[in-house]
């Protein structure tokens, strides 16, 4: 195979695996008129279209999917035997993939960019933000973070964070206008902030519990956001209550006193922060640093020499 054929085959799979010029571009290092070019060298050397292109999606066609398959697994082998190579020398390399919630992105992942990155220059993170469940096989990442409650009994899961406790609040203004709720039922009688969940667009129902035993509640208000930093900002501006994970950039607002927790001994807690992968797939090195990262266990580490990283 010419190096030129395997140049178009890879760019195939990213464009596949990814479902966009742009973003296939992106991870390539191309820009999208090039990676276009090498799909249409590609298209015409095997004498079939491959991709079908409307201006919002690109997908397979069926002798695209034929390749996909056949090849997809091939590649994906070969770059596990670059990285057992590359692993053996004691040198990290290659592309990770994960997916990840917005709560994640901004307290776990986000802080650590900068460590990882000089502690393993040679791996490229490909992190896909988004709140929505999303099949990490389907959508070809190495691994997902989740809130516990939500994986799938086939993964293999890895504990982030501990449980976390959701939070009611408001600003003293709105309080101080509207009076204090005593009781979830007393929702239906104030502005709230409503999330809308990914999955199906649907607001999402405030969970509460009552001697232990958990009851949900309906609210409405003037903000309906699928963004936590929206819902926060609308509190703190006396718009209404908002309901959150506490990690939520909500304890400095809570010390400063713009923000006060009202229904605190009826809020709950949800499982903590969970990565996970399938279990049948081996875990390449740059998971693994990946992982030690994100748990703070990477900080003592030391190069071949003894100095420290």
């Amino acid at each position: 195979m010419r190096g030129s054929d395997f140049a178009e085959l890879k760019a195939f799979v990213a464009i596949v695996e990814r479902q966009s010029f742009a973003r296939a571009a992106e991870h390539l290092g191309l820009s999208p008129s090039a990676l276009s070019q090498t799909i249409r060298q590609l298209e015409r050397r095997l004498g079939a279209r491959l991709l079908n292109r409307t201006t919002r999606s690109v997908a397979p066609s069926t002798s695209g999917e034929l390749l996909y398959r056949r090849i997809a697994p091939l590649l994906r082998e070969m770059a596990v035997a670059v990285a057992e190579v590359s692993e053996a020398t004691g040198r990290i390399s290659g592309t990770l993939r994960i997916n990840a919630p917005g709560i994640a992105a901004r307290t776990l992942i986000a802080p650590r960019l900068a460590r990882f990155h000089q502690t393993h220059p040679d791996v490229l993170l490909d992190i896909v933000v988004e709140d929505a469940l999303t099949d990490i096989v389907v959508g070809r990442f190495d691994a997902g973070i989740r809130v516990g409650g939500r994986l799938e009994k086939d993964m293999v899961a890895i504990r982030l964070t501990p449980d976390m406790n959701m939070v009611a609040v408001a600003a003293p203004q709105y309080l101080a206008r509207r009076g204090t709720p005593q009781s979830p039922a007393e929702l239906q009688d104030h502005a709230c902030i409503n999330w809308r969940l990914q999955m199906d667009g649907r607001p999402y129902r405030w969970e509460f519990q009552d001697g232990g035993q958990p009851l949900d509640v309906a609210v409405e208000g003037p903000v309906v956001t699928n963004h936590p930093d929206i819902g926060i900002a609308a509190a703190v501006q006396g718009l209404g209550i908002a309901y959150h994970f506490e990690r939520e950039s909500l304890g400095e607002l809570l010390a400063q006193g713009r923000l006060i927790q009202v229904l605190a001994d009826w809020s709950i807690s949800r499982p903590g922060l969970f990565l996970y992968y399938p279990n049948r797939q081996h875990r390449p090195a740059a998971l693994s640093a990946f992982i030690d990262c994100l748990l703070d266990r990477d900080q003592f580490r030391c190069d071949p020499i003894g100095n420290s990283l």
